[in-house]
């Protein structure tokens, strides 16, 4: 017989595991935040004032032997951002050679057809190649053939509408020129003379700003904003607005030289024209029908690693989006096809992460966007082992070196983070690596979603954390 004492005691050590007992298999398991294997770091996130009112999840786990170190709030889905960029590079070194494929040609008689593959370097301001423009510049056949291809929308899904006007928001196209946008240089505006008589109070108001357009065709769509042009909703800072359903361009007046770069609205009248005009040569627009005895033929462009350091340095929203397309031309010359690039890539070389990515766009613009923090994680992990470290740490942006982490993570010793940032409204969320002072690298990720103000105090806060990894571990 047990005594009460024994009794009372069965009774508390049973009551303590009836919640796990009578969990039926069904039911899905509570969400919990794992303290992880680094109790000081999660001291440190728990304490945090900055981290305190908005959803945060962290995961960090050795590059090298694939050790997990910590996780909290590891396996619930965020909005990721800018860092998809991050799986938009890894299915380009799945999906695409070591160059890129610029465009898809064959000759007849004396017609050259040429078909776009989604390439964005044609002409363009950052990653110029001139490849593909010479290459058509100086073919020997008298007439140059455009062949039409089946290709996304201009706009990637859940994409704002409102941000049409803005450079990072280019639209998407199969065969893009100048990197589908118009770049705007204005110099600072000259004074008149002193009128006659007057004093230096009575001089007149600064004469319009000259403006450069480049494209230079655009010159002509571009003018002067009439009075009363911007709504008081609209970025103060804003240079050049376009007419949302046209390209007419309009220029704010400024006291400051500036440098402004708005997206063009692409079509196929609009492609003929401006590469006629560029080459010098007549385009036609004709249907893409081969023949069986025509042999097509795929010119190469610059290396990818081009493409994929301008990418992911300063988080180029045109290239990643491009980069998927060019991606799927691997996959079938029919169309360019973001989704196909994005599910041949999860279900043949990412089918093995902790969570399915909800994965819809190259550049992460979307907010249908949705990732764990472990799962990105796992994708560090296999960059890591996939690519040489060396070169993997090229392409990314370096803390204190260039694009968006350019005024971070680097100290007396140097560079101590690689990796790629990812911002909207009330996101800001970085990926990476971190090399500690014993020499370890950690793969990061610290996501922080549906915070309400100025995002500097969040990523000092993540530096001041991640720092704590660079020192102690």
């Amino acid at each position: 017989m047990l005594r009460p004492v024994y009794f009372l005691l069965l009774l508390a050590l049973g009551a303590t595991q009836l919640p796990a007992c009578a969990q039926s298999p069904d039911t899905p398991p509570a969400v919990v935040i794992p303290a992880g294997k680094l109790p000081w770091f999660q001291n440190m996130v728990d304490s945090s004032a900055v981290l305190r009112q908005h959803q945060v999840g962290i995961s960090l786990a050795d590059a090298t032997t694939g050790e997990t170190l910590f996780g909290y709030n590891d396996g619930r889905y965020f909005t990721p951002a800018s860092t998809m960029k991050l799986f938009s590079f890894y299915a380009g070194l799945k999906l695409l050679p070591d160059s890129l494929p610029s465009l898809r040609y064959f000759s007849r008689g004396d017609t050259l057809f040429f078909q776009g593959t989604g390439d964005p370097t044609f002409l363009h301001g950052d990653v110029p190649s001139r490849r593909a423009y010479a290459f058509l510049a100086t073919r020997p056949e008298k007439m140059l053939a455009y062949g039409d291809i089946a290709s996304v929308p201009a706009y990637g899904p859940s994409w704002s509408w409102d941000d049409y006007t803005y450079y990072f928001q280019p639209e998407r196209t199969a065969f893009p020129i100048y990197g589908n946008t118009v770049r705007f240089y204005a110099a600072a505006p000259l004074r008149p003379a002193q009128r006659a008589g007057g004093a230096a109070a009575n001089r007149g108001l600064p004469l319009p700003q000259r403006v450069r357009v480049l494209p230079n065709s655009f010159a002509p769509l571009t003018e002067l904003a009439p009075p009363n042009f911007l709504s008081p909703d609209i970025d103060p800072d804003t240079h050049v607005r376009r007419d949302p359903l046209t390209n007419r361009f309009y220029t704010l007046p400024s006291t400051k030289k500036w440098i402004d770069e708005v997206p063009f609205r692409t079509s196929r009248t609009l492609l003929l024209r401006m590469l006629g005009d560029t080459l010098r040569r007549a385009i036609v627009g004709v249907p893409w029908r081969p023949r069986k005895t025509d042999e097509v033929r795929t010119l190469r462009g610059l290396p990818t690693d081009s493409l994929y350091r301008r990418m992911l340095r300063v988080s180029d929203n045109f290239l990643a989006e491009q980069l998927l397309l060019m991606g799927s031309t691997t996959l079938g010359r029919d169309s360019l096809s973001t989704s196909r690039a994005i599910r041949v890539t999860l279900r043949k070389h990412l089918n093995t992460l902790p969570d399915k990515p909800i994965w819809v766009d190259g550049s992460g613009l979307s907010r249908l966007n949705l990732v764990t923090p472990r799962t990105f994680t796992a994708l560090l992990l296999k960059l890591h082992q996939e690519v040489e470290e060396p070169r993997l740490l090229s392409v990314l942006a370096a803390g204190g070196g260039q694009g968006t982490l350019r005024k971070r993570y680097r100290d007396a010793a140097g560079t101590w983070f690689w990796g790629k940032t990812g911002t909207l409204t009330n996101t800001v969320n970085l990926c990476g690596y971190v090399r500690t002072k014993s020499g370890r690298l950690v793969a990061v990720t610290f996501f922080n979603n549906g915070f309400p103000a100025d995002d500097q105090p969040v990523r000092n806060e993540i530096e001041r954390l991640l720092r704590q990894v660079r020192d102690r571990l």
